[in-house]
């Protein structure tokens, strides 16, 4: 009977899956069955499981640094290009880009003046840009953008250009010396300048005259017989082309021209010279 039970034993056993184990050690008596499941035996290729543990990170024996801060870095302040009272030629471009879009209508004097400072005002106001009145490079760089590159004339508009070199025949005597060039007339005696001032000449269909001349007649308070215009302190020497004073030239500068006579446009100058020329007096136009 003990053989059929054991024999059963061994068969349930292999059924199941699970291992016999003897527990006792009398010989003259059977020991009682214990039956525990067999461990399950894993893959050949499989590897072992292990518990997942968060890694603890390595100490450092430097301190910790704080994080940089989120906000964005506030942009430098503009600078600061021109301002009231600075003068020179890049003043000039200035005032001529604000003359182009109609902020400054005065023409170009080369100093920062109220005028500059209200044109630039009123230009960045109308761009969102801080009403500061000074010229800084974010004001500068939004007028380069509208605007172009102005040409010589359009820089001494309003007259200050440097006065060219003398021709030689207005080394000697008594001379009326016109250049074209600079768009200047120097008052010279024997050799030496003794003031010079801004001049317009003739358009294309009504040019000034080239050549050497002389002072024929002076009229003070002269009108045109022909343009019926007035032509204070008149010294002719062409013909009917004559030195004179023109408001007009004063008011527009270069933007207009006149109908072949030198025009004058400070008159308090014209006035004195005037005053100092006679007739007979050499007139020279030259380029």
């Amino acid at each position: 009977m003990w053989r059929s039970v054991t024999a059963a034993v061994a068969v349930l056993a292999a059924v199941s899956g699970c291992t016999v184990q003897t527990v006792g050690s009398s010989a003259d008596r059977a020991a009682p069955i214990s039956i525990s499941p067999a461990p399950a035996r894993p893959p050949d290729d499989a590897k072992p499981s292990t518990p997942s543990t968060p890694s603890t990170p390595a100490k450092s024996s430097e301190p910790l640094k704080s994080s940089p801060s989120s906000q964005p870095a506030e942009p430098p302040a503009p600078v600061v290009l021109w301002s009231r009272g600075d003068q020179g030629r890049d003043v000039r471009e200035l005032q001529a880009r604000l003359r182009q879009i109609a902020w400054l209508f005065e023409g170009p004097t080369g100093t920062y003046d109220a005028a500059t400072v209200s044109a630039v005002k009123g230009f960045q106001g109308k761009r969102g840009l801080p009403k500061t009145g000074t010229t800084d490079s974010v004001t500068w760089q939004r007028l380069l953008s509208m605007t172009r590159e102005p040409g010589k004339w359009e820089l001494y508009a309003a007259g200050g250009q440097p006065a060219a070199k003398p021709d030689p025949r207005c080394m000697t005597g008594r001379v009326l010396c016109i250049s074209k060039t600079s768009r200047t007339l120097r008052w010279m005696i024997d050799g030496r300048t003794v003031s010079t001032m801004d001049v317009r000449f003739g358009s294309q269909s009504t040019p000034t005259r080239e050549g050497v001349f002389n002072v024929s007649f002076k009229s003070r308070h002269h009108v045109s017989t022909i343009y019926d215009s007035p032509m204070p302190y008149a010294m002719f020497f062409s013909g009917g082309q004559a030195v004179h004073y023109s408001s007009d030239f004063a008011a527009t500068g270069y933007y207009g021209a006149s109908h072949g006579c030198v025009n004058v446009r400070d008159e308090g100058k014209i006035a004195a010279l005037f005053a100092q020329v006679r007739s007979g007096d050499k007139v020279v136009v030259h380029w």
